[in-house]
Parts: structure tokens; sequence; C-alpha cells
């Protein structure tokens, strides 16, 4: 799939009744990270994956929830024949070994322990788990990650709080996952089989 047929696969606001803003999509590009890489090579192989930056093309959406202050996030990513199937196999294997890694972004140096939750019934394959983030000062954050396997595709979806858990809402989970088997068994037609029906 290429980014225009992600993009068109993607969410609207019709669809997506628990934000306050508009939804958006967009590319996201391939370009080294700006920080040094996670301390363990396993949980480094998980981020690459949960995040599509071994994709062909991938696009982003954000979800400013009407009831909570942290926004969700979804990512679209797609992949030549066989590499997401291969992908998400890898995915499985490192999460046996990635439990703890030290890491650095733009809010400072963090812990990051990581639990992993029963398999949901989402896509062709799926993954549940929680990032607990222990930071310098305050409460430590809580953020939900799931990732399903939708035929040559992965999506993401994350769901940060602080000081508890919060979960990615199961409905629009499974509509952005059908919208993805649509596009890919309709590639002429995307955008009429994308937008027709709900999850599948």
């Amino acid at each position: 799939m290429t980014v225009a047929q992600l993009k068109d696969a993607a969410l609207m606001d019709a669809d997506v009744p628990q934000v306050k803003a508009e939804m958006n999509v967009q590319e996201v590009k391939h370009q080294p990270s700006k920080f040094p890489p996670v301390s363990e090579p396993a949980c480094r192989t998980y981020l690459d994956i949960q995040s599509g930056e071994r994709s062909y093309a991938r696009v982003e959406q954000l979800y400013d929830w009407k009831d909570d202050v942290y926004p969700g996030n979804s990512t679209l990513a797609s992949y030549e024949a066989g590499a997401a199937e291969r992908n998400f196999a890898e995915l499985k294997k490192v999460l046996a070994a990635c439990r703890t890694f030290e890491a650095e972004n733009w809010t400072g140096k963090h812990t990051v322990s990581i639990t992993v939750e029963a398999p949901p019934p989402f896509g062709d394959e799926a993954v549940t788990l929680r990032e607990h983030v222990s930071l310098p000062d305050g409460p430590a954050a809580d953020k939900q990650v799931t990732v399903v396997r939708a035929g040559n595709t992965i999506a993401t979806f994350t769901r940060l709080d602080i000081g508890r858990s919060s979960s990615f809402p199961t409905e629009l989970i499974e509509r952005q996952v059908g919208r993805l088997n649509n596009v890919q068994q309709n590639p002429v037609s995307a955008d009429g089989a994308a937008r027709g029906e709900g999850s599948g």
C-alpha cells in the first residue's frame, strides 16, 4: 500500500466521536533519530517494528480525546509482500526478551518497563502491552501499545496516561483494521471500499 492508500484507509472525523479536534493524517518519513538508541538491542527492535520504522510507507494520526488531557496515537505502516508477517514474528520473539530499557527523548532520560498482556482478537495477529515509564519527577506514565497485523500492514495504537492506566477504544481499532483489510482486498476502488464498510 502507498501513502495515499494508507491515508485513504485512515479513520475520518465521523468515525471517531470520542475526539474533540479534527482528525488529521500525516505521512511519516524515515529519518535518523535525534536521540541515542535505547539500551537493549531487543527493545530497539521492538520500538522499530511498533513505530513502522522498517516499513515501505507509513502514516500517523493523533486522537485528541474529549475526556482526557493526553492524546492517543495510531501508526499505519505498509510492507512488501511477506515482510509484515516476518516483522510481526520477530516482534513477538523480541518481546520475550525486552522487559526493561533506558531511553532518552525530549523529556529527558527515563526507564521503561514492559508488561505483555493477553493477545487481543484483532486482525491476522495482534499483541498488547503496557509501557511503564519512570520519570525523574512526578508520577509514572503508563502507555498501552496494541500492535496489529492486517495482511501486509501493521497498525500500532497507543494511549498514554499519567498516574493511571487507560486503553485505546476497541471499536476504533476494529474499525481501522477493517479499513486496512478493505483497501488491500479492493485496491482499485480503494476509496469506496475503505469508506463503505466499518470493521471487517
